[in-house]
């Protein structure tokens, strides 16, 4: 199961015992839930006027992380192509996946030093957000303009000979080159035609080369035929194909150009593969910043408090539930308790819409909602 409650309580003598309490209640004797202890620094607190403002301010934060990490997911999906099962295991966080990284979630304190007030690390997180959001609107524009300039070309090489690239179909053995009077015309035929074109070609205008027909390709309706005539026969051969509902295509054997297309092809299919990188999507501790500041808000200071990760046995969610209202209800007798709720928390689905007497979010680290 990708689904984790992250909570806090406030702590007993000692946070410590919190903890205790909690794996007693969940674990020693009934299996609800897998546990770790979530590590948030001591932080700086500040004002309650502050911790109040800046709740607000998370919480639209947390919005936009979310809004982010989905399109990241999305982009990731986009680039794998055929390879979208593979997505999840390349959205990494610090290196690792996210279960591993929440599970065993450590704060970087290089990046957010606590020793900066809870507003400056926030600030801090909006704007490495924005920037990664900066860089995939970059990136995917990138990609998607390879991506179509590449489908412009396989269209070239697909579809019916009518309209088709004729390029990797035809060899230059095929062609008279190079000869001031003769050239080598491709013919599209239909298949129930191919008998009419065998006895007329000859004479549909003069100075057809006799025997010069050969068929090069067929597709599911026609056949790709190559004739020899002399130049200055070229309009009246072509007007009298028409005729007969045989169609000259335009086509000059050039190799020069032939290669230059393939190595276009080849260069746009490389560079399109090269949009490939695995996202950051740990530049932002928006989940511990908020957990820090609701608890505060919650239990008061001095700030004494325990988070921890549960990840919920998907059998016992409900009886897991109830345990936690139980253990927690004294926290605030008057919150209702509202079992089996769905909240969804940014960053990695995180989100407060429901109320508990203890602080809770869930955390989904399966970002892979697609239609």
């Amino acid at each position: 199961m990708t689904e984790f409650w992250l909570i806090s309580a406030p702590g007993e003598k000692t946070c410590q015992q919190t903890w205790d309490k909690l794996m007693v209640a969940t674990t020693r004797t009934n299996n609800l839930s897998t546990n770790n202890k979530f590590n948030i620094p001591d932080l700086k607190v500040g004002t309650l006027d502050v911790l109040v403002g800046l709740s607000d301010e998370l919480a639209k934060l947390d919005s936009f992380v979310e809004s982010v990490v989905k399109k990241v997911a999305q982009y990731m999906a986009d680039v794998l192509e055929d390879s979208r099962d593979k997505v999840q295991e390349n959205l990494l966080a610090n290196g690792v996946d996210l279960i591993t990284y929440i599970t065993r979630f450590q704060w970087d304190m290089a990046k957010y030093p606590i020793k900066q007030s809870l507003k400056n690390i926030s600030e801090i997180i909006s704007k490495q957000v924005t920037q990664i959001d900066n860089d995939l609107k970059a990136r995917a524009s990138a990609y998607n303009n390879l991506k179509g300039n590449l489908q412009n070309l396989e269209r070239k090489n697909a579809g019916s000979l009518l309209t088709r690239s004729l390029a990797d179909i035809v060899k230059k053995e095929d062609f008279v080159l190079d000869s001031e009077y003769l050239i080598t015309l491709l013919v599209v035929v239909p298949k129930t035609n191919y008998a009419d074109w065998q006895k007329t070609y000859e004479t549909l205008a003069e100075m057809v080369v006799p025997r010069s027909t050969n068929l090069l390709f067929e597709d599911q309706d026609s056949g790709l035929f190559s004739v020899t005539l002399f130049r200055k026969a070229i309009d009246d051969f072509r007007h009298k194909a028409r005729e007969q509902k045989f169609i000259v295509r335009d086509f000059q054997y050039n190799e020069e150009e032939m290669k230059a297309d393939k190595e276009e092809m080849t260069r746009l299919s490389t560079d399109k593969k090269k949009q490939f990188v695995r996202p950051r999507l740990s530049n932002h501790q928006i989940i511990p910043l908020r957990v820090f500041v609701e608890s505060v808000l919650r239990y008061g200071l001095p700030v004494n408090f325990q988070a921890m990760l549960l990840q919920p046995n998907k059998k016992n969610m409900k009886k897991l539930r109830e345990v936690l209202y139980d253990l927690y209800k004294h926290l605030d007798s008057s919150a209702a308790a509202i079992i089996d709720s769905a909240v969804d928390i940014p960053g990695l689905n995180l989100s407060q819409q429901e109320y508990y007497p203890y602080v809770y979010y869930k955390i989904d680290c399966n970002l892979l909602d697609f239609k």
